[in-house]
């Protein structure tokens, strides 16, 4: 099973994808867990450079998000909103087909950032039809650097919180895959 891990932040010590580096190594057997934290790499969508104009690493993410079995999401809130970076991604993925029956599910990495799940939340229902809403993973880890990310990920208790949601994960997507997208609700 293949899950394509997404960072929303830009940051290049970021705590969210320090959380998804670390979530590989408890990956289950079977589940292959990759990493995007190029948000910067993006251009500014623009419905004028969509189709024949799609930027090449906008066509190469979204070769991902297509090889992708599912989506992991991990962002930060930045005004209590969604990031500009992360927000751009998501718009060049609308008016594609690759995410529209995706299943997508959400970890965190704060104790804060109610406003921004909460537009995250209706944002990735509004783009697939598979968003997992009730799948969601909340660490406490502001503030912490990638080595402490992984260390805290290598705790007990919190090994086998991540554990428990990345098999919670590959048995989502099977059930996912088991319903064919035209009899989803």
């Amino acid at each position: 099973m293949k899950i394509l891990a997404i960072s929303g932040s830009a940051r290049g010590v970021s705590t969210n994808t320090a959380l998804l580096r670390a979530m590989q190594e408890l990956a289950p057997e079977g589940m292959t867990l990759t990493v995007f934290d190029q948000l910067g790499s993006l251009p500014i969508f623009s419905p004028d450079h969509e189709a024949e104009k799609t930027p090449a690493a906008v066509l190469a993410l979204m070769a991902q998000v297509a090889q992708a079995d599912g989506v992991i999401i991990s962002s930060p809130e930045y005004v209590r909103a969604i990031p500009g970076g992360m927000k751009n991604l998501i718009d060049w993925m609308v008016s594609r087909a690759e995410i529209i029956h995706k299943p997508i599910a959400l970890v965190h990495a704060s104790h804060r950032g109610a406003d921004m799940l909460v537009s995250m939340r209706l944002v990735l229902s509004t783009v697939s039809s598979r968003f997992l809403a009730q799948h969601f993973l909340s660490l406490p880890l502001v503030g912490k650097s990638p080595e402490e990310v992984r260390v805290a990920l290598g705790q007990a208790g919190v090994r086998k919180q991540v554990i428990h949601f990345l098999q919670g994960l590959a048995q989502e997507i099977a059930r996912c895959a088991s319903v064919p997208a035209g009899d989803l609700p």
